[in-house]
């Protein structure tokens, strides 16, 4: 029998709050956190809005450091943190086989802003240098958190969040570490809001999930992490349990940069691979979080895929973006998603799509409108699509 892998702690950092509990609530209300930028001039973007974290608060020396790391790691640490306290663990991983796959799309990317600066100045930090680097979170996942197993970092586009859970979850069956930190984390910097402006996926007016006047996404940043452990592991310590990780998939179409592919093939391709790897079969899906990024091709591709795999059975279930409260989390996005997925299977209520508007003869299954839901989840699926045709899908299951 194949080992049993299940999610005992959640933490994130996001635009409507710091803490799971009040992020789930305001997520449920159909709160948003999409508001006009505060840290940096957002002159010449092609929006001044974002989903920005803000009156962020780090303390360095909570963590044993000298000096605050970038604001994507600070993120990272703070919400790994939340996460391992969830689930009872310790903040120090040292007596565990524990292990971590993290990611991120721009790294430290407001470190590669304040390096331009001093270089240009004349007085080029090369402390400012390193902090932008890829490896810097996992780097202080084991120096701070004592994490001494196996520490992976991925950058799949949009799709990392996801995979990183999935993958995390096959370290945990593979049988190289007991306990696993999975999740995601970036943060918004003007470089890379001036290249995304410049890909037109950003729309001028605001994101509006699979609504007929959607016109774009908008980014957001923060963190969301999860600890992954066997399910022997977790029943042997008493530990909470939300939800099972029944199985992932992912795959590429590599059709273009931005724009899914005709048919929909590369979605639908993923979410039935991650069916058959997860043994759930399309009559059991009761819930799914889709990634709904607002804009004109994708939100229609990504419910034709839905509808390709599920059938007549796919107008019978909750579909829902959480982009639309939060803005496109980047490297973050399919961790937070799949900590939304997680809770609604344990907590039996399902997040809206917030700043839903106008319905869309193309999209036509229920993307529960703006205000979140009761509703009994047993199986769900988080589905993950990035720029490149990246696409990952994770399925959670309640752990029984």
């Amino acid at each position: 029998m194949s080992t049993r892998v299940v999610i005992t702690g959640l933490g994130c950092v996001t635009p409507l709050a710091s803490t799971v509990g009040r992020f789930w609530s305001l997520l449920l209300a159909g709160e948003r956190g999409i508001a006009p930028l505060e840290r940096f001039d957002p002159t010449g973007l092609r929006n001044d809005k974002a989903g920005e974290v803000k009156h962020w608060q780090f303390a360095p020396r909570d963590y044993g450091l000298d000096a605050a790391p970038s604001l994507a790691t600070q993120f990272a640490l703070y919400s790994a943190r939340q996460a391992l306290a969830d689930a009872g663990l310790p903040a120090s991983l040292e007596d565990l086989r524990a292990g971590a796959v993290l990611a991120s799309n721009f790294g430290g990317a407001d470190r590669w802003e304040e390096y331009v600066d001093s270089f240009l100045g004349g007085d080029p930090r090369g402390d400012l240098f390193r902090g932008f680097r890829f490896d810097e979170a996992t780097r202080l996942f084991r120096e701070r958190l004592k994490i001494t197993g196996p520490t992976h970092l991925v950058s799949m586009a949009c799709s990392s969040g996801t995979a990183a859970v999935g993958l995390a979850g096959d370290l945990l069956r593979a049988g190289r570490c007991d306990v696993a930190l999975a999740g995601g984390h970036d943060c918004l910097a003007p470089t890379l809001l001036a290249g995304l402006s410049n890909l037109r996926t950003i729309t001028a007016d605001d994101i509006k999930p699979f609504s007929a006047d959607r016109s774009g996404t908008l980014f957001g940043e923060g963190a969301a992490h999860l600890v992954l452990e066997t399910l022997d592991s977790a029943r042997s310590r008493g530990a909470r349990v939300y939800a099972e990780v029944a199985g992932w998939w992912e795959n590429n179409n590599g059709y273009h940069l931005t724009a899914p592919d005709p048919g929909a093939e590369g979605m639908t391709s993923v979410v039935a691979g991650c069916l058959r790897a997860s043994g759930v079969a399309a009559e059991e899906v009761d819930y799914i979080n889709a990634h709904g990024t607002g804009t004109e091709y994708h939100d229609p591709a990504e419910t034709l895929a839905i509808k390709n795999v599920l059938g007549p059975r796919a107008h019978q279930i909750p579909v829902s973006s959480i982009k639309g409260a939060l803005g496109h989390l980047m490297g973050a996005a399919g961790a937070i998603e799949a900590l939304a997925t997680a809770l609604a299977i344990s907590d039996g209520h399902v997040p809206p799509t917030a700043n839903y508007t106008e319905p869309d003869p193309e999209c036509d299954l229920d993307y529960v409108p703006n205000r979140g839901r009761e509703q009994d989840v047993r199986v769900a699926l988080s589905i993950s699509a990035g720029i490149g045709g990246s696409n990952a899908c994770l399925a959670l299951r309640r752990a029984e």
